[in-house]
């Protein structure tokens, strides 16, 4: 093996290994855990609520009686699944009348 050709084979792997690139997670939103959620009950005020999960992700003007709680993780990994949670809460009177979950285990 010649000189070049070694220097061409390692100029090769070099090159093919500095092109996979490194993908991060991303996270976006209230962390939200099941322990937070069974916190919550009907009949806690607003500032019950943010005690024990924190300022909502989504507080729409237009419906103050309603609160939601996001949270997202797209890995960076393909194999890995796309996780979504979401916490929904309905307040009548400034106190949390139903609430509604979705995906959080």
């Amino acid at each position: 093996m010649t000189k070049s050709t070694l220097l061409i084979f390692i100029f090769l792997f070099i090159f093919s290994s500095a092109c996979t690139m490194h993908r991060i997670d991303v996270q976006q939103g209230n962390v939200i855990t099941k322990e937070m959620v069974e916190q919550i009950k009907t009949g806690m005020t607003k500032r019950q609520v943010t005690f024990v999960m924190g300022s909502p992700m989504i507080q729409d003007p237009f419906h103050s009686a309603r609160w939601d709680y996001v949270f997202t993780m797209q890995p960076g990994n393909k194999r890995k699944i796309a996780e979504y949670k979401r916490v929904t809460l309905i307040f009548e009177d400034d106190k949390v009348a139903k609430i509604d979950v979705v995906n959080v285990n």
